[in-house]
């Protein structure tokens, strides 16, 4: 009986147990609203802070992305957690562009969160159009105040317009090609800024000056070193100058050149250099004595008629040696002269030595 009484204990004590856990569980069960840019999602999470409840979820909240409560606080059942996706937008406000991030979904938004006051500005997109994830861009000019004076008398201009001449036509403000304007037209208006519209009277007057012409040097194969030729003569331009005259109380007050234009192009004037080498002076042979002997024989025997021959130490037509082929006035190798200069030094040779020394073999073919 004891026995059956301990068992029926036990029973209630892990009967109990199981209760009590179960009952913890769902009370770390919670239910929690995500918005992400408006749209809710409802979710039953046991995650006991923001970040963990949406790592659970598989939400990822970007760099650019603004998160409420933040990621550390502490989830409670019922909790809305915020999420603004972040939107790039390319931002041109008076010609200067730069990136800002915002969570703004929409254009009025986003300038307002770029901290832009646009009351009277000119936006390029509606202020009630929705912004994509992907970006977007945006030109604004803002509403500035300036002054315009013309003739003396001072207008006070409050414009939106993207530059000083747009801004003087919306006001009416007629600008002739002869007045002078104190800014660019396409400067942009800006707080303060003054513009000075003089009416003046003008006439224009031209004026031209000489252009001189540029000399270049080529080089030209046909003309010998050492010589210059004029190939191409050169003529001076003319530059016309465009001036304007202008006038106050029929005084010149100023003269403003306007434009340059050249009417008469220049003519280079080109000088040709001649490249082409100098012909080698040929050596004059005079007659001699020995000009009626049979010098084709010799030769013949000699080197077999061959201008270039070359034997050991002998070399040309008539095989002579270099020393004595100097000795003869020869300058060089004698295979290097032509056939018609060796044949004259070789006679010059025979006039002054004995042929029989000098071609002991072929020598007598002379007077065959």
């Amino acid at each position: 009986m004891r026995k059956r009484l301990a068992v029926t204990a036990v029973y209630v004590v892990v009967l109990a147990a199981l209760v009590v856990g179960t009952t913890a569980y769902v009370g770390l069960d919670k239910t929690v609203h995500v918005s992400v840019d408006g749209k809710i999602t409802n979710l039953n999470s046991h995650a006991s802070s923001v970040g963990a409840v949406l790592q659970r979820a598989g939400i990822a909240v970007g760099t650019h992305d603004a998160l409420s409560p933040g990621a550390s606080t502490s989830v409670h059942d019922g909790e809305t957690i915020t999420i603004e996706r972040g939107r790039q937008i390319s931002l041109t406000v008076d010609g200067t562009t730069r990136v800002v991030w915002v969570t703004a979904s929409s254009v009025a938004q986003a300038l307002s969160q770029a901290g832009l006051r646009t009351t009277g500005a000119v936006v390029s997109a509606d202020r009630s159009a929705r912004i994509p994830l992907t970006g977007f861009s945006i030109d604004v000019n803002l509403q500035h105040t300036m002054t315009v004076e013309i003739g003396g008398d001072a207008h006070v201009l409050v414009t939106a317009a993207s530059t000083v001449g747009d801004a003087l036509t919306e006001a009416g403000i007629v600008v002739n090609p002869d007045d002078h304007v104190s800014v660019p037209l396409d400067t942009r208006p800006s707080d303060g800024l003054a513009v000075v519209v003089v009416r003046i009277t003008s006439n224009q007057t031209l004026e031209s000056t000489p252009i001189p012409f540029t000399t270049i040097t080529k080089n030209e194969p046909t003309l010998l070193v050492g010589t210059r030729k004029v190939g191409q003569v050169g003529k001076n331009g003319t530059l016309v100058s465009t001036y304007e005259l202008s006038f106050a109380d029929g005084k010149q007050t100023a003269k403003t050149l306007v434009s340059k234009q050249i009417t008469v192009q220049p003519v280079q004037q080109i000088v040709l250099v001649g490249t082409k080498p100098k012909p080698k002076p040929q050596p004059v042979f005079y007659p001699t004595k020995a000009d009626g002997l049979n010098w084709a024989a010799l030769a013949g025997c000699e080197s077999g008629g061959r201008p270039n021959a070359v034997r050991g130490p002998f070399y040309g037509m008539y095989q002579f040696r270099v020393s004595t082929w100097h000795a003869v006035g020869g300058s060089g190798l004698p295979s290097d002269a032509s056939a018609s200069e060796q044949t004259y030094r070789a006679q010059l040779l025979y006039a002054r030595s004995n042929w029989k020394t000098q071609w002991p073999t072929c020598g007598h073919l002379l007077f065959s």
